[in-house]
């Protein structure tokens, strides 16, 4: 059984950091990319960054220059630095892995997803 859990979340002020990771079990996801979306109350869940299998990166206009991606595949985990945060980051936070090598930017090409980590940015 696949499972990837989120950790890191929590309440941060604006301008603040934070770091997400996600841990993966019961599969390897090293040739596999791998990405975080983020659903805000009453919206839909949104791309926020991704990473492929040769670590090609992809973000978001709204967090470019702000968050960070990046893999340990000895470890089978993801993670998310979060820096410059801003109130309108707050969101709950996913993991998610897919079954190709190469990163798409739509959550429906994800088969693998976590429970989710809440991050609250206070302004």
């Amino acid at each position: 059984q696949v499972q990837l859990v989120e950790s890191g979340g929590g309440l941060v002020q604006a301008g603040g950091s934070l770091r997400l990771s996600c841990a993966a079990s019961g599969r390897t996801f090293s040739n596999s990319a791998m990405g975080w979306f983020r659903q805000a109350p009453g919206k839909g869940r949104e791309f926020v960054a991704a990473i492929s299998w040769s670590e090609s990166l992809r973000y978001a206009d709204s967090v470019k220059g702000r968050f960070t991606i990046s893999r340990d595949n000895a470890k089978n985990t993801l993670s998310l630095q979060m820096n410059s945060l801003k109130p309108e980051d707050t969101a709950i936070y996913y993991c998610a892995g897919s079954r190709s090598p190469y990163y798409v930017t739509y959550s429906t090409g994800y088969a693998y997803w976590g429970q989710g980590t809440q991050v609250t940015v206070s302004s």
